[in-house]
């Protein structure tokens, strides 16, 4: 039995999904598995650090890509290769945004000053579809009691309120 054969007969690439056999399943699962991991390893560094909105989308939509793959509702190759071209794609967009502000801004967002100067700007509040009790979990979160105590705070692109208290 040559090479190829053995490689088709452990993952059944040429099987209908419901022709695959368990065991196949599972050679499947180890081989994306390995294969994301070293995809994940050509991405840059930062996306897995703290998930932005596009790596939230690059994650989900990889992880619906292998879990067809795995289990034979698409063809494998061509799930590992969609999967290979969305990481090229997130890599590309996240050199244009460090070294292109306004693509950034459009992609990423901006952050939007909830408070300043001790004052909760209502319109920024709104436009952010936070209401006054999230405000005060977040400030709370920060060691920050009411807003009146806070100089300044930014919601952040990633979700993340950043408060700078008062000096006393």
């Amino acid at each position: 039995m040559n090479a190829i054969r053995v490689v088709e007969e452990i993952f059944g690439f040429s099987l209908k999904a419901e022709d695959i056999q368990v065991w196949q399943v599972a050679a499947r699962a180890v081989l994306v598995y390995i294969a994301l991991i070293a995809m994940l390893r050509m991405a840059k560094k930062r996306s897995l650090g703290r998930a932005t909105a596009l790596d939230v989308v690059l994650v989900i939509t990889v992880g619906s890509l292998a879990s067809r793959g795995i289990t034979g509702n698409a063809p494998l190759t061509n799930c590992l290769i969609a999967i290979l071209a969305l990481i090229g794609m997130h890599w590309l967009i996240s050199l244009l945004t460090r070294d292109h502000a306004r693509i950034s801004d459009w992609i990423k967002g901006t952050p939007t000053r909830i408070i300043s100067n001790g004052e909760v700007d209502q319109d920024a509040l709104l436009a952010a579809h936070m209401s006054d009790d999230d405000l005060l979990q977040d400030l709370r979160q920060k060691g920050v009691a009411s807003p009146e105590h806070a100089k300044e705070a930014i919601l952040e692109r990633s979700g993340q309120l950043s408060v700078f208290k008062k000096k006393d």
